[in-house]
């Protein structure tokens, strides 16, 4: 969850119920919140629900970079390596 969302709904006047959670705990949370935030991609249909999905996608993968210990920057230059020896996704390739 989102750090803010309690503040959120503490000022829609109701108390939600928090913990912090262990490291391995975290872990695994930040992997099935990036498979629910994918998911969410998949289902937008327009252009800026899209976009937003996007972000929420990019959140989560910032929290995974910083609980591997790195930055956002060294996932981005890991992708442009597999990039330069796999190719992108521009050409719409696709393997059936």
């Amino acid at each position: 969850m989102r750090d803010h969302i309690p503040d959120v709904i503490r000022a829609n006047g109701e108390e939600p119920e928090v913990r912090v959670l262990t490291e391995d705990e975290f872990a695994g949370a930040l992997l099935d919140e990036v498979v629910e935030e994918a998911l969410e991609l998949r289902a937008a249909t327009s252009v800026d629900d899209r976009l937003t999905e996007a972000a929420d996608v990019y959140e989560v993968l910032l929290a995974v970079a910083r609980l591997c210990g790195t930055t956002i920057e060294e996932v981005t230059r890991r992708a442009d390596a597999k990039r330069a020896a796999r190719g992108g996704f521009e050409d719409r390739v696709w393997l059936d």
